[in-house]
C-alpha cells in the first residue's frame, strides 16, 4: 500500500529522521532500537512516497515516524522557548511537526486497513506471522 507524500511532508520526514538519529544529549532519550534505526535511516534518504507491503513494515514505519514526531515536537518546544512563538524558526518547526503528524495518521490508517484485511482473509486478528506473510501490493 502506498502512503503518498507531498514535498513538504517528505522534507519534514527527512529532517525529522535526521533529528531522531542524532545522538541524545547526556540524560536524553534512549537510542532507537536497531530495526527502528534502520527505518529511520531509510526515511532520512527517502525520495518519494512510502510503499508498505506488509503489516510488519507498516508497524515499523509507524514506530519510526512516531519517534520522528517526538523529535520534531522537542525541536519545536526548544525553539519556541529559546526565541518566541512567532519567530521564523519556531513557525517552521511547527509546520515540520504538523506535516509529520499528518503522515503518521495516514500510516496509522493504512495499518488499520491492513489489519482489517488480514482478519477478513484469515478469519483471525493479525499475528506476528500473518503480519509478515500477508503482502499488500502497491
Amino acid at each position: 500500500m502506498i502512503v503518498s507524500l507531498d514535498y513538504e511532508e517528505l522534507s519534514s520526514l527527512r529532517d525529522g529522521a535526521e533529528l531522531a538519529l542524532e545522538p541524545a544529549p547526556q540524560g536524553g532519550a534512549v537510542a532507537a532500537p536497531t530495526a527502528e534505526q534502520a527505518c529511520l535511516e531509510a526515511l532520512r534518504t527517502t525520495e518519494g512516497d512510502l510503499s508498505l507491503t506488509t503489516l510488519a513494515e507498516q508497524q515499523e514505519a509507524q514506530r519510526a515516524i512516531g519517534r520522528i514526531l517526538l523529535a520534531a515536537r522537542e525541536r519545536m518546544d526548544v525553539l519556541v522557548l529559546a526565541q518566541y512563538v512567532g519567530s521564523d524558526d519556531a513557525v517552521n518547526a511547527y509546520f515540520d511537526y504538523a506535516h509529520v503528524l499528518t503522515v503518521l495518521e495516514r500510516v496509522r490508517v493504512v495499518g488499520r486497513r491492513m489489519s482489517a484485511i488480514i482478519e477478513l482473509v484469515t478469519g483471525h486478528p493479525p499475528t506476528s506471522e500473518s503480519s509478515v506473510d500477508v503482502t499488500f501490493p502497491d
